[in-house]
């Protein structure tokens, strides 16, 4: 994390009328898959600002675009690994600044690290260059056992098919 003071026109340093502006600074790496998403007016709520909810309904929506355009599909990619389903376990969001009717928020799926039986997908948002969100997203295959309920399964054959495609 680095601080900057910004200069406007004619006012000098904005630090010296009480304003620093905190950024974090961007790692040079490279995106696994990215959309724009632009923000209309029922996405907000009465604020103006995008009601937090339709944040995580994109990060679905990206996860699945992703699917769709680089591994066939859910439907066909479930049924060729044999399983019911890439299932969300856990989802968590860190909202940095708000985004607003008009803006078109650039969201990527910026790395996704693998366990035995689950994967994390972690995601940003962008304005422009201002960080909107940070997220991120456990998922598992999802199996139906012998007894008729589903369970995780080891991810190692969704593994190896998103190694190709990556």
């Amino acid at each position: 994390m680095q601080d900057i003071r910004l200069a406007w026109q004619g006012l000098g340093n904005l630090s010296e009328i009480g304003v620093l502006v905190r950024t974090q600074e961007r790692p040079a790496k490279m995106t696994v898959f990215s959309m724009d998403v632009q923000v209309c007016f029922g996405d907000c709520d009465p604020v103006g600002i995008v009601y937090y909810p339709n944040f995580y309904v994109w990060i679905d929506r990206c996860f699945h675009a992703f699917v769709r355009e680089r591994l066939g599909g859910h439907a066909g990619l479930c049924r060729d690994l044999g399983a019911q389903g890439l299932g969300l376990m856990e989802a968590r969001m860190t909202f940095r600044s708000p985004a607003r009717e008009g803006d078109k928020l650039m969201l990527e799926i910026a790395t996704i690290d693998w366990a035995d039986k689950s994967f994390t997908l972690t995601y940003r948002a962008h304005v422009g260059a201002r960080l909107v969100f940070e997220a991120s997203e456990t998922r598992g295959v999802f199996l139906r056992r012998d007894d008729g309920r589903l369970g995780a399964a080891k991810v190692a054959g969704l593994k190896a098919r998103m190694g190709s495609v990556l």
